[in-house]
């Protein structure tokens, strides 16, 4: 359920937001097949637990790489376009470096634990607890449908 949140703006469903998550996971699997493949080519590695701690840091940032550009430039990754999600400031303003650093940190402690999705059948506006802490919302960019009312106004 869609919920109005206190600045006006429209916070999107718990349904939509998973729907992104699961539509991002495939996407970034793309994302992380050239990510592995540039790893091998550099390092020249012939098996996978080879270099696995740096492996698993290097696509650590290259995902906070892709997170922390999309959310700053523009507040949407490709999926949250696509879902009509957009991240903010609590004001509505375009969110900073270190607030998308911060956020995309306290996800993987957050989402990975489940504690988030949870988190958010406590909150108020229906937040997770990363955008509690970094001062941000996510927010619905769907075009509101226009009511009987508005409709014959404009005629």
């Amino acid at each position: 359920m869609e919920r109005l949140l206190d600045n006006g703006l429209i916070s999107p469903s718990r349904k939509r937001r998973l729907a992104s998550m699961l539509y991002e996971s495939m996407l970034l699997f793309g994302v992380l097949f050239i990510a592995g493949y540039i790893f091998d080519t550099l390092t020249q590695s012939r098996h996978a637990l080879y270099l696995r701690e740096a492996r698993q840091w290097w696509f650590f940032l290259v995902l906070g790489i892709y997170f922390v550009w999309f959310w700053r430039h523009g507040g949407q990754t490709l999926a949250m376009k696509t879902w009509h999600i957009r991240l903010v400031k609590e004001d509505g303003s375009k969110v900073g470096w270190m607030q998308s650093v911060l956020r995309y940190v306290l996800c993987w402690l957050f989402n990975l634990t489940g504690i988030a999705f949870i988190y958010s059948f406590f909150d108020k506006n229906g937040q997770f607890p990363q955008d509690r802490l970094c001062k941000t919302l996510l927010v619905s960019t769907k075009p509101r449908e226009r009511g009987i009312e508005e409709v014959m106004r404009h005629e």
